[in-house]
């Protein structure tokens, strides 16, 4: 074998070898892609149902025999209906931040008609309306009817704050300590989010449920395939020169490049 023969076979065994480099991180980057999709109609199958529950009739929310099979999945956004009664002096202030501007959402026990107890996010409060002194009005005694959304706790505190107990400062909705923390028992492991019906004295004010899924899944996907595309074309890319140097040779071009086999 000549050297020039060694040369050419030594770049075909490159040019193979970035063949299936090439399609090997296609095949990834395709895969990728595909899972975006799933990812993309598990999205859209989410928000379609979330919106179904929150648009539907309400309904009475899990009891007693049922909170063990509460999950965010089935359950939350729930729209649900319950009457009761407040404990006003076993309320919790937790920390929040809203379209109104910061401030405290008021997460008052309800003693259900069940016999059990459910914390209500009565709504949003500013830091100047916090203390009860300052919104003795929307102090509902008596029986009360409640209406919201189904909301599953919020165990973990707030962005790199943990909820405090011990000092009564509350980051997240963590609905089994704030249970604790204010003595009742047993509990729902949920909370409802008050719907916007006003009340008295205008504090605190509800309806203020964020719901919103970021939904990026179909531009990841083009991404990862597009990235695809380019992982191809770059392990033809060396094919293709060899091929277009061996054309320029048949038609009495200057010689192949060193490996370019004509």
């Amino acid at each position: 074998m000549t050297t020039r023969d060694s040369r050419a076979d030594s770049a075909f065994h490159g040019r193979l070898a970035v063949l299936a480099a090439s399609a090997l991180l296609a095949a990834m980057l395709f895969a990728l892609g595909v899972w975006q999709l799933e990812r993309l109609a598990w999205k859209l199958d989410l928000i379609a149902r979330v919106g179904a529950r929150v648009a539907a009739a309400p309904v009475s929310p899990p009891g007693p025999a049922d909170w063990a099979q509460v999950s965010a999945a089935r359950d939350e956004y729930r729209h649900v209906v319950l009457g009761g009664t407040y404990l006003n002096n076993r309320e919790t202030l937790v920390q929040a931040v809203t379209e109104e501007g910061p401030g405290y959402w008021v997460l008052t026990p309800l003693h259900a008609d069940g016999g059990y107890f459910v914390l209500i996010n009565r709504g949003f409060v500013t830091a100047d309306a916090a203390a009860q002194s300052a919104r003795q009005a929307g102090l509902i005694d008596g029986h009360a009817t409640v209406k919201g959304l189904l909301r599953i706790s919020e165990p973990r505190g707030g962005f790199l704050r943990a909820n405090a107990p011990a000092t009564d400062h509350w980051y997240s909705r963590d609905v089994a300590a704030i249970a604790r923390a204010r003595g009742v028992s047993p509990t729902a492991p949920y909370f409802i989010d008050a719907d916007a019906a006003p009340n008295p004295g205008g504090w605190p004010r509800g309806g203020l449920t964020v719901i919103k899924f970021p939904n990026s899944h179909l531009a990841y996907a083009l991404t990862w395939f597009a990235l695809a595309v380019m992982a191809v074309l770059w392990g033809l890319w060396p094919t293709l020169e060899a091929a277009r140097a061996r054309r320029r040779l048949s038609h009495g071009g200057a010689a192949p490049p060193d490996g370019a086999s004509p």
